[in-house]
């Protein structure tokens, strides 16, 4: 099937359209981060650097770490940013640009997400790195594909009936990290259930002026108990990327720096060196990733 121009949209020079890359400036092994600033962050330790591309709050970079290619964009925040990016992604690959069909031999890309998040559980300090095993969509980006084999229906059922959601929120999605590249972040880092929300603010339970309709939710999240298996963190990424990824065939896992415990209400002192620590592990990790 040809793929018509209004759905598979190309820019006048032939670039994807909103990442404005081509399939050649693309590595197979690629790191996500949300803030557009913080791509310069993990290029800097790249030994060289191939491509530079930056459209809306989407910059990329491609370039050489250790011997290993890599592509480092930004998302932007929330998985309404994840929908975008991860199917231009997979259509660099897997879509011949010039009869605009998908390819009969496809390709799987290693992603990796670089992020910031805050902890529900009073243990888990300010400053620490935590991989996420599971992630828990509070969003409804993936009830609009056809998902029911990639779910853990019997977890997200648990998860029902313990936050007792009303009907208007929906019900959370419940996706797991590949494994294979879980395995490469096991040391120095907490494993963890992540919540990915729709929101910074309301939807993670942050009062300024207005009045919650689930003033409880948090603390549900945080005292839920599936099978001696907490949630752990908050952030508004993983869950998009753990279901995208595994709908197209490709490896994912999403790595975050505590910068914020909600139970204690700290927040880091210092949370700009916290992601350098962490972009610095992380690429050692990466590079050497099979």
């Amino acid at each position: 099937m040809t793929l018509k121009p209004s759905e598979f949209i190309l820019n006048e020079d032939g670039s994807i359209y909103h990442l404005n890359l081509f399939p050649n400036q693309l590595a197979s092994t690629v790191i996500t981060v949300g803030d557009p600033d913080r791509v310069n962050h993990v290029t800097k330790h790249f030994d060289s650097i191939e491509h530079k591309v930056h459209k809306r709050e989407f910059h990329t970079q491609t370039g050489i770490f250790k011997g290993k290619r890599i592509s480092v964009i930004s998302t932007g925040i929330g998985t309404d940013n994840i929908d975008i990016v991860f199917n231009e992604l997979d259509a660099l690959v897997n879509i011949d640009f010039k009869t605009r069909k998908v390819k009969e031999n496809l390709t799987s890309l290693d992603i990796i997400r670089i992020g910031t998040s805050g902890s529900i559980q009073a243990d888990i300090p300010i400053d620490s790195f935590l991989v996420s095993e599971t992630a828990i969509g509070f969003d409804s980006l993936l009830h609009f594909y056809k998902n029911e084999d990639i779910q853990d229906v019997k977890f997200s059922k648990a998860l029902l009936g313990h936050l007792i959601l009303p009907r208007e929120n929906g019900i959370p999605y419940v996706i797991n990290a590949d494994k294979t590249l879980l395995s490469y972040f096991e040391k120095d880092y907490w494993k963890g259930i992540t919540v990915t929300n729709c929101g910074f603010y309301g939807p993670q339970g942050r009062v300024l002026r207005l009045p919650l309709s689930n003033p409880n939710l948090t603390e549900r999240m945080a005292s839920f108990n599936h099978l001696d298996i907490r949630i752990t963190n908050l952030e508004m990424e993983t869950a998009g990327i753990y279901g995208l990824s595994k709908l197209l065939g490709h490896r994912a896992v999403s790595l975050n720096a505590i910068v914020a415990n909600r139970a204690t209400g700290e927040f880091s002192k210092d949370p700009t060196r916290t992601v350098e620590n962490l972009i610095v592990d992380a690429l050692d990790k990466i590079a050497t990733i099979q």
